[in-house]
């Protein structure tokens, strides 16, 4: 590992030397292109207002590719560069967590990736590809990972791309032959897998300590200091997961709810509408992640994880299910029976 580090931050160095400051807010640009706050704000715009379909994909991708993230980060153990070096310069100080493998490196290529899949279109694999290597390149020139990082984060995630693309359809048809009550069932146990797999990885970590000279080399180079092994990440993917799932199953018991793109589709479903449903919804996300996020307490411990798992429930259940029941009801989605 020390040799991919000592060459990882020859290569940062060499490259913020050679590229120049002007190229900070195009990288900055770029590497917001794989956050998550990023993607929480597409996935319901998906979902909502241009193809359901796809948008429950990228939703569960995004969830699954987090969570094992997150398993990887704690696995590994790796540093940032500027955690190591006062060589290497920072441009993006918000990271607190591990570095290998890249979260920005692994989802968007399994999001940006199911969504080429999914639109089946040679050129939006490029756009996507091209997407997915700046967003990569960007964290090394922002000084927050190392080229392997990156690398292992861009393999991983190709690995749930493929697993999902060749599965989704399958499991898909296998759950809808279920009744409700049996696809929640299944929708709580893969959460509580989702705990079990995230938990136990942050367990094993827990009695790590962090090196005296990566804190002091933080906060030398005016980012936030780290705090890597934290377990609410595992809840917050696990609660979403379940919320989502649950929602979507409940949805569908009462008709379902379909969005789809295409010239017909516009026809019937007009864009005024779509936009509408957006910022209803959204607020509603805001609502349910900004105020429940004031009223719970926050902390380590088993009563604040049980709390964030709720409010991720919730979140994830207005997505997929209390949205669209709210936009049949004021005549904003073609009403499905039932609702």
């Amino acid at each position: 590992m020390q040799v991919f580090i000592e060459s990882g931050i020859a290569f940062i160095v060499a490259l913020q030397g050679a590229v120049g400051d002007w190229f900070i807010i195009p990288m900055r640009f770029f590497s917001y292109l794989g956050t998550e706050e990023f993607f929480l704000l597409v996935l319901p715009l998906i979902y909502w207002s241009i193809d359901s379909a796809l948008g429950l994909r990228v939703g569960f991708i995004l969830i699954t590719s987090n969570l094992l993230n997150y398993v990887g980060k704690l696995a590994f153990a790796g540093p940032r560069p500027y955690w190591v070096s006062r060589q290497v310069r920072v441009f993006w100080l918000t990271e607190t967590t591990f570095g290998v493998p890249s979260g920005h490196a692994q989802i968007p290529m399994s999001v940006w990736g199911m969504i080429a899949a999914y639109a089946k279109r040679t050129w939006f694999w490029v756009v996507a590809l091209i997407i997915i290597f700046l967003i990569g390149f960007s964290r090394m020139y922002l000084g927050v990972h190392f080229p392997h990082d990156v690398l292992f984060g861009w393999l991983i995630g190709a690995v749930i791309l493929w697993a999902f693309v060749h599965f989704w359809e399958p499991v898909s048809a296998w759950i809808g032959q279920k009744t409700l009550s049996q696809q929640i069932l299944f929708a709580f146990l893969a959460s509580l897998l989702f705990i079990a797999l995230g938990y136990g990885t942050w367990i094993l970590r827990s009695e790590y300590q962090i090196p005296e000279e990566w804190v002091g080399n933080a906060l030398f180079a005016g980012a936030e200091e780290p705090n890597p092994v934290n377990a609410n990440g595992v809840f917050t993917s696990a609660g979403t997961f379940f919320g989502m799932a649950a929602g979507a199953a409940w949805i569908i018991s009462k008709g379902g709810f379909q969005v789809s793109s295409g010239t017909k589709s516009m026809a019937d479903d007009p864009l005024g509408k779509r936009a509408i449903r957006y910022v209803v919804g959204l607020i509603g996300v805001l609502i349910l992640y900004m105020g429940l996020g004031a009223i719970f307490p926050r902390g380590d411990g088993f009563i604040f994880y049980l709390l964030r798992y709720i409010r991720y429930v919730l979140v994830g259940w207005w997505v997929t299910g209390g949205a669209p029941w709210v936009f049949a009801r004021l005549k904003l989605s073609r009403a499905a029976k039932s609702i």
